[in-house]
């Protein structure tokens, strides 16, 4: 997979897997974070509808046939949230009509069982850069040039490489733009739902990226609150 600047290019995406075949919902979800996704899982429509509710991801993989509530409303009721997730659907059918009536709906995307691994995610990730690209690519703020379209970072110059955390945690906080941001919403955009809420993974990639963007000081703690760019 191709990397810039030691970063894979997915970094600080979340995406949600909408599968109720629980072997195959592993399997997708176990193979996109090896790709360096963020992955959290929903087993029927209502879980999904909750999770989406609470979470703002940037690709949801919806399964169209699913228990509780169905795919198709599932997607409708995604697009009257205005959510800004991409929407990849799933189906087992791969008939021309069947892919009309999901693209019609509003998903973004149509991919019929069985598919390739390989090209899930290759659709993936163009759907998860178009999510991005509803913000602007490059960030200059305090020294600091962030270009999320080629992953890369300098400061005054200076080419920084980061790692995939580290460079979610300094994305989220330069759109903040002076904005306290909680260690729980660091935690929630650039790690999954399976991480430990307690974990002390904030602290830790925060002081790596600390010393990595170097002298004078640019991330200011606020003890108990958050972060933010001083």
């Amino acid at each position: 997979m191709p990397t810039i600047g030691g970063l894979k290019e997915n970094d600080g995406m979340r995406l949600l897997v909408v599968e109720d075949e629980e072997e195959l919902a592993r399997v997708i979800a176990d193979g996109l974070r090896q790709n360096g996704f963020a992955v959290d899982v929903a087993r029927d429509g209502a879980d999904a509808l909750e999770k989406a509710w609470n979470t703002d991801y940037s690709v949801v993989v919806l399964d169209r046939d699913l228990p509780k509530v169905h795919g198709d409303e599932v997607c409708r009721q995604l697009l009257k949230q205005e959510s800004s997730a991409r929407i990849l659907m799933l189906t087992a059918s791969g008939e021309l009509t069947q892919r009309v009536e999901g693209l019609s709906l509003g998903a973004d995307d149509y991919l019929p069982k069985p598919f390739a691994f390989s090209e899930l995610v290759a659709r993936v990730r163009a759907l998860s850069r178009r999510a991005a690209n509803a913000s602007p690519p490059v960030i200059s703020r305090s020294g600091i040039v962030l270009d999320s379209t080629r992953m890369g970072v300098s400061r005054d110059g200076r080419e920084l490489r980061l790692a995939r955390k580290e460079f979610a945690l300094l994305e989220t906080l330069l759109r903040a733009e002076g904005r306290v941001v909680s260690a729980e919403e660091l935690l929630e955009i650039a790690w999954d739902e399976n991480t430990d809420p307690l974990t002390n993974a904030v602290r830790i990639t925060m002081g790596r990226l600390r010393r990595k963007l170097g002298q004078p000081p640019l991330i200011e703690t606020l003890i108990g609150v958050g972060y933010r760019i001083a």
